[in-house]
């Protein structure tokens, strides 16, 4: 390894060991050694005779603030909910238009609807499910591969990212890949240890060691709602005791987590005795004697939740958890790193071809996924079975199909596994609410003849082996009332349902309303697992989302503004975004606006104001 240098040193290295063709691979997420990545995109750009190729996923950016209402909320608190995460110089490049024409960056999963409408990122997008990622680095033959370390006693931890990163040094070592490996260390990485994430120091060719340990990036907690609540709900009720589990980040995946949690507690049968809606079968109420088992290629919070108290605690060669990626809020840093060895270690990090495939070592692997319950989010599901997660009707990549169909595929393969994909029945946007449940689409991410579990808060339609008839029937059955007609229609003109075939009374009691009445009496936490939101931020935000599903739609905007003209200020609300003194018409009227979206929400309550 080389003395510790400059990151502009390092740079300047790197392009004369290539000759100044770089190929470089960078992890997803969180092991991105931005401080290096910065210098040598920086040293491409001002050398117009080198050249600089990037394949990745998941560049990690602060939502955009281009709106007025969400600058206001979120720029005063930025470096608090999202860290003092420094940007990467390429993604900057990309969204101005401005990025050289030598330099050019690929990836495989993007950041959730931050790319849309960016033709540079969508033409460049790759579309590959996350085990045969690999595949595609493996044949474009990176020259460099960088990555974020954490200090490790005398070595280095691959610590946030084994997921891809493991198993490209494991062909380096065989001698079938050739590429500096250069790294950058930040002592704010959890180190985790386990052979799969342990790196001698000799193994590396450059570090920037010790590194600038900038402030890693948070994922910002976002508020549970009933809907996703009902939804964790009626997953928890297919989890039998001693499985194993797979959940995604986000408020679902808390809701999942929070609700098997009430289940460890006792407080669980008495929500789930409540519950309205038909459950088809899955009734598992119980706490968890024997535990859970973990393999999931992201470790999120929730999950490092069931750990702590116990949920998860069935081992597999010692461990609890197996794990190919991490990337979450700053209480799950701290927590990670808090942890004891012995505790930590029950937690191994592993590339994501030992967690989302059964390749290599079947047997073992079979028998320790028993009872698999693999957890994942859709945008939209037809009323066929086929799931939409990663790209709008337009073409326009949202995300990326990641691991959702590896995960869908040990389902089918392994005894007692199932495949479960949530999503609310509903969206608002622009004033109008439609149907996440649909007749087509013309991308599917999972193709129908995978459709297994789809959860919505209405309830649990089980559709594996099932006739298209009944599969449709079983989907109206957890769609909103306000769009089944609509789609038995489709249905029907399509030849697909019986003409004759009528929805139960049990199913068209599937509203908003319906949800309220069945868990307002149970108090269930808006942020089970914490936040970075104040107070007065926490009272906003549900404003806000009213404030945004009336945007677009004129009568309900000036229907918020009337009532907001009349009605008292809600304390604190309006300074915190600089509208307590409104000046011109338009602050004028968001401030009335949000008046009347707080009194809207808080009417009754006596704290609206």
């Amino acid at each position: 390894m080389a003395d510790p240098q400059t990151a502009d040193a390092i740079a300047a290295e790197i392009i004369n060991l290539t000759g100044g063709d770089i190929r470089l691979a960078l992890p997803l997420g969180l092991g991105k050694p931005v401080t290096l990545v910065n210098a040598l995109t920086r040293a491409v750009a001002n050398r117009p005779d080198t050249r600089l190729s990037i394949l990745t996923a998941l560049t990690l950016e602060r939502p955009d603030m281009a709106e007025d209402m969400t600058r206001r909320f979120l720029e005063p608190a930025a470096d608090r909910l999202f860290g003092r995460y420094p940007a990467l110089d390429y993604a900057t490049m990309m969204r101005e238009d401005r990025l050289p024409k030598n330099i050019e960056v690929s990836e495989f999963f993007l950041l959730a609807g931050r790319w849309i409408g960016v033709p540079a990122m969508q033409r460049r997008y790759i579309a590959s499910n996350y085990t045969h990622a690999y595949n595609v680095l493996a044949a474009w033959q990176p020259n460099v591969m960088m990555q974020l370390l954490a200090p490790f006693g005398d070595d280095y931890s691959l610590s946030c990212n084994t997921d891809i990163s493991a198993d490209l040094l494991r062909a380096r070592r065989e001698g079938r890949q050739t590429f500096l490996l250069v790294g950058e260390t930040n002592a704010n990485l959890p180190a985790m240890s386990g052979p799969e994430a342990h790196v001698p120091r000799d193994e590396v060719d450059l570090c920037l060691d010790p590194g600038s340990n900038f402030e890693l990036f948070s994922v910002v907690k976002r508020p549970i709602g009933l809907t996703e609540h009902a939804i964790g709900l009626n997953v928890a009720s297919t989890v039998p005791d001693g499985g194993t589990l797979q959940i995604g980040i986000g408020a679902i995946g808390d809701a999942v987590a929070n609700a098997l949690l009430l289940r460890q507690s006792g407080e669980f049968p008495k929500i789930h005795a409540a519950n309205p809606f038909a459950q088809t079968g899955f009734d598992a109420d119980r706490p968890f004697d024997e535990g859970l088992y973990g393999v999931t290629e992201m470790l999120v919070d929730g999950l490092l939740h069931l750990f702590e108290q116990g949920v998860i605690r069935r081992e597999v060669d010692g461990a609890a958890i197996h794990a190919g990626f991490f990337v979450d809020c700053r209480d799950f840093y701290d927590r990670l790193r808090a942890l004891p060895k012995a505790q930590r270690d029950k937690i191994r990090m592993m590339p994501v071809s030992f967690t989302n495939q059964l390749y290599g070592d079947e047997r073992a692997k079979r028998a320790a996924r028993t009872n698999a319950r693999f957890v994942n989010a859709a945008m939209k599901v037809t009323l066929l079975g086929g799931a939409v997660s990663d790209i709008t009707s337009s073409a326009q990549e949202v995300s990326g199909i990641g691991g959702q169909f590896n995960f869908i595929e040990q389902a089918f393969a392994l005894d007692g596994a199932r495949s479960i994909l949530t999503l609310p029945a509903t969206r608002t946007s622009k004033g109008k609410t439609v149907s996440n449940i649909v007749w087509d689409h013309p991308h599917e991410s999972v193709p129908r003849a995978y459709r297994d579990i789809i959860v919505t808060e209405y309830g649990i339609a089980d559709l594996r082996g099932q006739r298209d008839e009944d599969a449709i029937a079983r989907m109206l059955a957890i769609t909103d009332s306000r769009f089944q007609d609509d789609l038995l229609d489709r249905a029907k003109s399509a030849g697909k349902i019986a003409a004759e075939y009528r929805l139960p009374d049990s199913a068209r009691r599937n509203m908003p309303d319906t949800i309220r009445q069945w868990l307002s009496p149970f108090d269930l936490p808006e942020f089970p697992f914490g936040t970075d939101f104040d107070a007065t931020e926490r009272r906003l935000l549900p404003a806000l989302g009213v404030l945004s599903d009336a945007k677009g739609n004129s009568f309900d905007m000036a229907k918020l503004i009337f009532v907001g003209m009349t009605s008292d200020k809600p304390d604190g609300l309006l300074a915190r975004l600089g509208l307590d003194n409104p000046k011109g018409m338009k602050e004028r009227a968001m401030s009335y606006a949000l008046t009347g979206a707080a009194r809207q929400l808080y009417r009754g309550r006596g704290d609206a104001r």
